[in-house]
């Protein structure tokens, strides 16, 4: 079991260190100060969604050590990655990116349209996503959309991410994966 994992809905977990966190909905980086008590939401893939002072945030888990436990290892790849490998790192990153409010990562709920890799004047590479909300009005785009960046730009051959909201096709639930609609029982 992953210490992610073992964090249960409901704990309260006082903060040993300051730790950036991600404001939900905004989606702006934002510090939660040493001695606060944070309460989880949820606990999946490689992020923690905690309430405190009645706002929601989500923290990485490479930053597990401000709860006191081991922390997650960044993501990385090696040296000299191809643009097949830069990509397919990516979508195993967007695998780990989940809805606060929704138990499924966003490419089982069919949100992501696609990925590329593209390398620009400079050398530098950009991973380019395009993806879409479960409804235009959803609040959650930019946490998901700044949750991808912080995790893709853990590889650092990847110097940039630019993430598209489109609306077009709108999503439907036929673009979740089998699993995802077992995990959601919408069989």
């Amino acid at each position: 079991m992953s210490a992610i994992t073992s964090l249960q809905k409901g704990h309260q977990l006082p903060l040993q260190r300051s730790v950036e966190a991600i404001s939900i909905p905004f989606g702006k980086p934002v510090w939660l100060d040493e001695d606060e008590t944070v309460q989880v939401m949820q606990a999946l893939g490689t992020s923690v969604s905690v309430l405190h002072k009645g706002n929601m945030f989500l923290i990485e888990g490479f930053n597990l050590d401000a709860f006191g436990m081991e922390p997650m290892e960044r993501p990385h790849l090696p040296d000299g990655a191809t643009d097949e490998e830069l990509e397919a790192f990516v979508w195993a990153q967007l695998h780990t990116c989940f809805d606060p409010e929704i138990p499924v990562d966003i490419v089982e709920l069919g949100l992501v349209y696609g990925c590329r890799i593209t390398t620009l004047i400079d050398g530098q590479k950009m991973a380019q996503i395009k993806m879409t909300l479960t409804a235009p009005g959803c609040g959650m785009g930019e946490v998901i959309a700044e949750d991808a960046k912080h995790k893709i730009l853990g590889a650092e051959q990847i110097n940039r991410v630019n993430v598209e909201l489109v609306f077009d096709p709108p999503w439907s639930r036929e673009m979740m994966s089998d699993e995802a609609r077992l995990a959601l029982n919408m069989f």
